[in-house]
């Protein structure tokens, strides 16, 4: 067979049939299906095929995709509300974008091979803490709209949940106030548009400008606020703020936003990175992750994650936010952008979006229309007397899409694609006039001249510059484009080129979430494909898409079950019953729904405690809501009891809620629906195929029966409500990902991807049982996808510990396994079916060397505190010193493994970092400089 002829599912998994067969032999096994019968329960295995489609290779899958997204009408959009038109740099779409070594990267936990990415994280938050005029900003977070409700959480925590009332004190985007209502429900709190400052308000939400564009005049009510103790949250446009006078100069202590027109394409509602700052005193329950800056084992400055790095984990259900990861390839995009243009670029075009919309307003007013407001930045909203629908009809005939607000309102809302004959079409609708120039129209004096003046925002300038400063990022990490990244739960697997190429493409990302559904006929034959391929993969009714991230997906979940208990009178439901081993996520989105949490004990083997399950949802039969459960445990293991333990739940009352972040252990084997499940989160970031970006984007789809399908999250813009995301779809744009997968993949090979991943799994643990113990093993003595390597056996013999392993695997050119979770002390391993017999060989000697290296130091050849593994990672600047004093060679420290290429070695760019002294010092922005040129 010609190499150009293979099916795609042979591009997709890594080992060959005859390396398989290798493996398999290792294990004592003939056949894959001898290892699926050891490994997946009888009473769970699904007994027929999947009904997807017959796969289809690259070429046709791609024409496929091009002939049914070609049906979208792009329309040029002047619609706004929060989203815009811009123009993706092409030196940033080719270099970042598109590019692997960005979008393949991990969750930078390891902060020593994530150095790029931090860095330009560090500038994205220097950039928002300029835009705002406040001093701490995170990484991103998921939309403006659920950024909005994280806002209102900081209050609601800082206000230790003493004070309920939030006022909008001006007129939200209607998909930011339906979010907010669902975020703020299960916790009682009272959202009042236009109501009074007292001193039970915890917040005053104040829209910069609102939606139809107008800045008001909040003077008094900022006042109040004030006064009273309750905070002010700016919402605030991005490319506005280089323009205008900051929220933090005007009395703002919180400040959130979208960065989306920040070089990021619209793409149908997502994935774009919204933007969050605040004051200092809010710095310790800000959501999200927050990069920071310290200093490395020789002194060198270095970044990494701060403060709340993975607190869902250590704090549970008293965590602040369930938001594991957010947007950091759009943030880094967004902040890319910024450095592009520089502060004057950002201005240059600011001023131009503004010169036109002034013009428009101009003319409108001269031809006797009534406008919403006088102060405003990009959007002219009209009144039109009942003929709103005719005047948007008659724009889209010029193929311009305006946005009609209610049958007497229109808006125009300019962006830096508007181009003059754009203004003479739009003007010439309304039957007015152009004109030449107009009055700036903007509420406040132009921003001061000490704006954005850190290095990064005045140093490359030209394409040669931009392309060697991404490049030089690029190269300080490690993502998939250069080695397995072996992280259990997380499944870091391939993302294929097929998959993503259809990304870039217009008819993808140039859409407006809220055009008319005729321009989105193609978004709607991708989302009814989508919705139908995971209801038969999970065996569930129906399926929602909106949830962006994994985290919302379970929050969508236990929101839905919420809705149902309440629609039943079972309003007193609110306990959640949570294995003591489950995702640090669970007992957030728990708590975030409105339930308490009731921890269910676990036994030695890591299985769930069933007779302490059974014991408490007895116990709290007539309050149980839900049970969240993690299958495959979260210990890497097919527990036999699964049914059992869902016919428990259900027996007393309540509603089990599947983690999906296994599922890659049962696709095509065995479905949740099956088993017993109610509702299962899908995380298309694992399983499916969409890329981690470093920290994001993620979609986590939820799939529910059929007595839950009536409270799915719905959408203003659709007619309902209980929005859990912005747009209707969430991040849309990167849904061709997933439907490209499944696509070429087809039922078989999905259902061989999940065989080919336990194979790789188990063979792992095969070869390195006799160097660690592995901690949990199914009845069979297989685990499923992933398994735990406890590395606890060398801090016991010779004092090396779990994160001595992990930075000394960097060496070997390997990102590390996750990192004590579930269990303190030890390394989960989930290879994914992607990587080949040699990829996790070399893995597997990696670790078994590092054991050989923890024996030299058990026998005393090397000192504990002076060791290879102690002191990694090893850098180019630490391995060259001239005076080398260490007691082992340059080179056991440098190429560890046997063959390594010196070519192609990763070097870390920083050795260890100093966490705990940055947590102490903490720095997330970049000093500004006295004097700069560009």
């Amino acid at each position: 067979m010609a190499a150009s002829s293979l099916p795609f599912v042979e591009r997709h998994i890594g080992p060959r049939a005859s390396e398989q067969q290798e493996m398999l032999s290792a294990l004592g096994l003939p056949s894959l299906d001898a290892l699926i019968s050891q490994a997946v329960p009888q009473s769970i295995r699904l007994d027929r095929a999947l009904n997807l489609p017959a796969p289809l290779d690259e070429a046709a899958a791609l024409s496929e995709l091009s002939g049914i997204m070609g049906h979208n009408v792009v329309a040029k959009s002047f619609y706004g509300a929060g989203y815009h038109g811009t123009h993706v740099p092409p030196v940033i779409q080719r270099n970042l974008f598109e590019n692997p070594a960005w979008y393949t990267a991990y969750t930078p936990y390891q902060a020593e091979i994530s150095q790029g990415r931090l860095e330009l994280l560090f500038n994205f938050q220097t950039l928002v803490t300029e835009l705002t005029g406040l001093p701490v900003a995170c990484a991103s977070l998921l939309d403006e709209a659920t950024a909005v409700a994280e806002a209102v959480g900081i209050a609601y925590r800082h206000h230790r949940e003493k004070r309920p009332k939030m006022v909008i004190a001006g007129e939200l985007h209607p998909q930011t106030l339906d979010v907010l209502n669902t975020r703020a429900e299960p916790h009682g709190m009272i959202i009042e548009v236009g109501g009074e400052v007292d001193t039970t308000t915890a917040a005053v939400i104040i829209p910069w400008p609102d939606t139809r564009g107008v800045y008001g005049d909040f003077t008094r009510i900022i006042a109040s606020a004030k006064q009273t103790g309750a905070l002010v949250v700016a919402v605030a446009d991005p490319l506005a703020l280089t323009i205008t006078q900051s929220p933090g100069s005007w009395g703002a202590d919180i400040a959130v936003g979208s960065m989306q027109r920040y070089g990021v394409p619209m793409g149908n509602g997502g994935p774009h990175a919204a933007y969050l700052g605040v004051k200092e005193n809010l710095t310790r329950i800000i959501p999200g992750r927050i990069v920071g800056q310290s200093l490395d084992a020789h002194g060198r400055p270095a970044y990494r994650l701060a403060l709340q790095t993975r607190e869902q984990h250590i704090r549970r259900d008293k965590a602040t936010s369930n938001i594991c990861t957010a947007q950091a390839l759009l943030a880094n995009m967004a902040a890319s952008y910024a450095i592009w243009h520089g502060p004057k670029g950002l201005q240059a075009i600011a001023d131009a979006v503004h010169a036109i919309t002034a013009r428009f307003a101009a003319s409108l007013k001269a031809a006797g229309f009534e406008l919403a407001g006088e102060q405003l930045f990009d959007t002219v909203t009209v009144t039109v007397k009942g003929k709103a629908q005719d005047y948007a009809d008659k724009a889209l005939a010029g193929d311009r899409l305006i946005r009609v607000i209610d049958a007497d309102t229109v808006s125009v809302t300019f962006d830096e694609t508007s181009l003059e004959d754009d203004y003479l079409a739009l003007v010439a609708l309304f039957g007015a006039k152009p004109v030449e120039k107009a009055a700036r129209l903007l509420p406040d004096a132009p921003r001061d001249e000490h704006f954005l003046t850190q290095a990064a925002f005045h140093s490359y300038r030209s394409e040669t510059e931009m392309m060697r400063f991404l490049r030089k990022l690029a190269d300080k990490d490690l993502a998939l484009d250069r080695a397995m990244i072996p992280l259990g739960s997380c499944t870091m697997k391939l993302n294929a080129a097929a998959e993503m190429m259809p990304v870039s493409w217009p008819t993808v990302g140039g859409l407006h979430p809220f055009a008319p559904q005729a321009h989105l006929e193609g978004y709607k034959v991708l989302t009814d494909n989508l919705e139908a391929w995971l209801c038969e993969v999970t065996g569930f009714d129906a399926v929602s898409l909106q949830p962006n991230a994994g985290s919302q997906g379970e929050y969508a979940g236990l929101l839905a079950i919420r809705r149902y208990h309440r629609a039943n009178g079972d309003e007193n439901r609110n306990i959640c019953l949570i294995p003591s081993s489950a995702h640090g996520t669970n007992p957030a989105s728990a708590q975030m729904a409105g339930m308490k949490v009731v921890v269910v004990n676990c036994l030695e083997d890591g299985d769930i405690d069933v007779a302490d399950l059974k014991a408490k949802a007895e116990q709290y039969r007539d309050t149980l809501s839900a049970l969240m459960i993690t299958y495959p445990s979260t210990h890497g293991v097919f527990e036999e009891t699964i049914r059992e333990i869902c016919t428990i739940i259900h027996a007393n009352g309540g509603q089990v809620y599947f983690d999906g972040a296994n599922l890659n252990a049962l696709v095509g084997l065995a479905r949740p629906a099956d088993i017993g499940a109610d509702v299962c989160h899908m995380n298309l970031h694992k399983t499916f195929c969409i890329p981690h970006g470093g920290g994001g984007p993620g979609i986590g789809p939820i799939g529910v029966g059929a007595h839950l399908a009536p409270f799915l999250p719905g959408h203003v813009n659709a007619g309902s409500d209980n929005a859990v995301s912005a747009a209707p779809f969430g991040s849309a744009s990167i849904l061709v990902i997933t439907w490209m997968y499944i696509r070429m993949m087809g039922g078989a090979g999905l259902k061989n991807a999940t065989e080919v991943a336990i194979l790789n799994a188990n063979y792992i643990a095969e070869r390195l049982k006799d160097h660690y113990p592995i901690l949990y093993t199914g009845a069979n003595n297989r685990v499923a996808h992933e398994c735990i390597v406890d590395t606890r056996v060398l801090k016991d013999k010779a004092g090396v510990t779990v994160e001595d392993v992990a930075k000394r695997l960097i060496d070997y050119g390997f990102h590390a396994p996750t990192m004590s979770w579930p269990v303190a002390g030890t390394l989960m391993v989930e290879p994914t079916e992607s990587e080949s017999k040699a990829e996790v060989d070399r893995l597997c000697d990696a670790m078994i060397s590092i054991a050989k290296e923890a024996a030299k130091v058990e026998a005393g050849e090397w000192p504990q505190d002076d060791n290879p593994l102690a002191n990694a990672p090893h850098t180019v600047a630490d391995t060259m010193l001239d005076d080398w004093k260490h007691p082992y060679s340059r080179k056991e420290a440098a190429f560890p493994a046997k063959n390594m290429d010196p070519a192609s070695k990763y070097w870390a760019p920083v050795s260890r970092i100093d966490n705990v002294g940055g947590d102490r010092n903490l720095v997330c922005s970049c000093p500004p400089m006295d004097a700069y040129t560009d």
